[in-house]
This record gives structure tokens, sequence and C-alpha cells, in this order.
């Protein structure tokens, strides 16, 4: 049996957090969620951690090293510039959006402030990495066998 990976969510807010947790167990996503407070914690992570995540949740304002100075470090290492990258942030700046997409980002969300919208998000990104093709190193966004995604 493969192992399931983990999801790195990349967050600094706590409420922002606890979101996701919440929504990833109403969703019945069997992927271990992985939380660190900012880019530093996450680097720190990514190079100590034997089994990488398939999908990485970023937020771009924290404090330490933000998420576009992760993603530029990120996508520079060799060891982890294939895991997709998801930036999860509350910016509706445009600036920040070209940046993210020039650093090569696999999508950019702009969290919903309601948490059904939320469940939506994460539902479409459960239902996306899914049936998403990976290279054989990465195995996806697990739901667990017979438990449906629809709403509680």
């Amino acid at each position: 049996m493969k192992r399931i990976k983990p999801i790195l969510l990349v967050e600094d807010d706590v409420v922002d957090a606890m979101t996701v947790r919440r929504a990833f167990k109403d969703l019945n996503l069997s992927n271990p969620l992985t939380h660190v407070t900012d880019g530093e914690q996450a680097l720190d992570y990514l190079h100590s951690t034997q089994l990488l995540p398939c999908v990485i949740l970023l937020d771009l304002n924290m404090p330490r090293m933000n998420g576009v100075e992760f993603i530029k470090v990120a996508k520079a290492d060799p060891a982890i510039k294939s895991i997709p990258i998801i930036v999860l942030t509350t910016s509706r700046d445009h600036g920040d959006v070209i940046n993210s997409y020039d650093l090569s980002v696999a999508g950019y969300i702009v969290k919903p402030v309601d948490y059904q919208g939320f469940v939506e998000v994460i539902r479409t990104l459960g239902l996306y990495w899914t049936i998403n093709e990976f290279p054989a190193e990465h195995i996806g966004v697990t739901v667990e066998p017979g438990v449906s995604q629809g709403h509680r």
C-alpha cells in the first residue's frame, strides 16, 4: 500500500490554520496536515522530513520569511522545487498574483471570508489533486474510500 503524503500548510494566522484543519476533517481528507507558521519553518521542515508533502498551501503575508521569499528559495532548491505550491491568501493585490505566477506557483486562491466558502475551496483543491497526475515520487490528496465529499 502506498503511503499517503502529507500536505504542508504554511500559515501564521491561528484561526485560518484551524479553519483549514476543520475543513480537512469535514471533508474527510485523509492526508496528514502539517502546519508551520512561516517560510523559514517550512524550509526547515522540508529539509528534515523523509516524506515530502504532495502540495504546499502557502499564505503570503507572514513574519520572518514571507510567502514570496519562500517560493523563491523553494523553486531554486532541486530537492523541493517540484512540490506544487498553492497560494492561499487574503491578498487580492494584482501584483501579488502576477509575482506568484511568475515564480511558478500552481495556483492562487483568495481565502473566502465565510466557512462554507472555505470548505468549498478545500473541497475543490482536494478533488483537483485527486485527479491530477503526479510524478512517480508524488502521491496526491486522498479521500477516504466510500466517504462522500458533499456538504454536511
